[in-house]
């Protein structure tokens, strides 16, 4: 079975205008999604009754997997042959907020990364957006001009560094925001992968009680937080353009 847990930490650092980080524990699923749609193994039965549809990129009425592979088709013009694999949290307690999914896309062999797709969602907006990281020239860093409000406190004219590892033992991800070639923020998640087992499952509830509530309360506190340092606040574009017609 190639889905798995992960579980460790992530880190968020804002240089400017203040300093201001944190870090935190959480754990997440890494799901083979032709396997999620089997459901044949216990502990993957049970994650598809915590996996909906709606939840995450295209048409509902269509099988995640091939909404993915012609998102990549779509933007890269090549075609993803191999496995999709899924990094997310799972709905707990009927609620999820996933800052952001990633999608692994690998080619035939199942050896090599052809593509990545970060699906990014903002609060509380309720919105998505997905960018597609092509992997087919070997890039160890994907920059590119951010297109898609996340943060009430981070500008919209921003460019992204971002570095990825193809997962196996570990998953790594680090993203940086820079603005005028500066540094202005950066995140780190760092995994573990654990087998995906009924037992391990169990025990990540246990270790991790409420996590998917838990994303969202702690957004709000380090909104707070940053409120509190009088980090000055950026409007919605969208909505700036809507209040000025």
């Amino acid at each position: 079975m190639d889905s798995a847990i992960f579980e460790g930490w992530v880190r968020h650092r804002r240089y400017l205008p203040c300093h201001h980080s944190f870090t935190y524990s959480l754990y997440m699923m890494y799901l083979d999604l032709a396997e999620l749609a089997s459901g044949d193994l216990p502990a993957l039965a049970g994650c598809r009754r915590r996996f909906r549809r709606t939840d995450h990129f295209g048409d509902p009425a269509r099988a995640l997997d091939e909404c993915i592979r012609d998102l990549v088709q779509a933007q890269t013009g090549r075609s993803v042959r191999g496995p999709v694999r899924l990094l997310t949290h799972l709905r707990q307690g009927g609620y999820v907020m996933n800052p952001v999914c990633f999608y692994y896309c690998f080619d035939e062999s199942g050896s090599e990364l052809e593509a990545i797709v970060a699906e990014v969602h903002n609060t509380p907006w309720g919105e998505m957006h997905a960018y597609v990281l092509d992997r087919a020239e070997g890039q160890s860093i994907h920059r590119f001009a951010k297109a898609f409000h996340v943060s009430p406190f981070m500008k919209m004219a921003q460019q992204y560094a971002w570095r990825f590892n193809r997962p196996d033992k570990s998953l790594v991800v680090h993203m940086e925001n820079e603005e005028s070639a500066a540094r202005v923020f950066d995140a780190t998640l760092v995994l573990k992968r654990k087998p995906l087992t009924r037992s391990n499952v169990r025990l990540m509830s246990l270790k991790h009680p409420w996590s998917t509530r838990a994303v969202i309360s702690r957004i709000y506190i380090q909104a707070l937080k940053l409120w509190i340092k009088r980090v000055p606040v950026q409007p919605h574009p969208n909505r700036t353009k809507e209040n000025n017609k």
